[in-house]
């Protein structure tokens, strides 16, 4: 029996039905879920964006990055080897001037970036030696991958199949 207007006594409440109260907390439930999920979709997008501004102060645009080592290139003069990396325009791209001279330089064409957004994608150096010969080679680390070119003959270069074999098995 539905209770009315009527039959309630001055100065009580109205309950409410129960299929009413149900409706209630489902659209009560819709509408804290559509909240997290804004607040979710609005952290995200600010993270994103931090990241993208972090990444723009200390990559710069195109994203850059340098560094200098005693490689054994073209050092007699006592000046170190001079690397620049970079990501321009979605492929990866390595300057190298060999003992620091700029009329030598050397560019090497790295690989290209597939998908939204890789043009901000940071790609950066280090050394260490994969090949055991006593001279450092050259890591380009883009993303979770690494590209290694090895140091012979005075210049860095992409392994062969023989070397890459080998590469793999040392560093397992």
């Amino acid at each position: 029996m539905a209770i009315t207007q009527k039959t309630l006594r001055p100065g009580t409440r109205a309950r409410l039905q129960p299929t009413t109260q149900r409706l209630y907390s489902a659209v009560y439930a819709v509408t804290l879920l559509l909240a997290a999920v804004a607040i979710y979709l609005f952290v995200s997008l600010a993270l994103g964006k931090a990241q993208t501004l972090i990444d723009d102060f200390r990559y710069g645009r195109p994203r850059t990055t340098q560094l200098e080592a005693f490689v054994g290139h073209n050092e007699a003069q006592g000046q170190p080897t001079h690397l620049l990396a970079m990501n321009l325009n979605r492929q990866a791209v390595i300057i190298e001037l060999p003992g620091g001279d700029a009329a030598k330089a050397r560019t090497i064409s790295g690989p290209y970036l597939f998908g939204a957004n890789e043009d901000l994608t940071p790609v950066t150096l280090s050394l260490r030696d994969m090949d055991g010969d006593s001279n450092v080679d050259l890591l380009l680390n883009v993303r979770n991958e690494q590209v290694v070119y090895l140091n012979k003959n005075g210049e860095f270069r992409l392994p062969t199949p023989a070397e890459q074999a080998a590469l793999a098995q040392g560093n397992r």
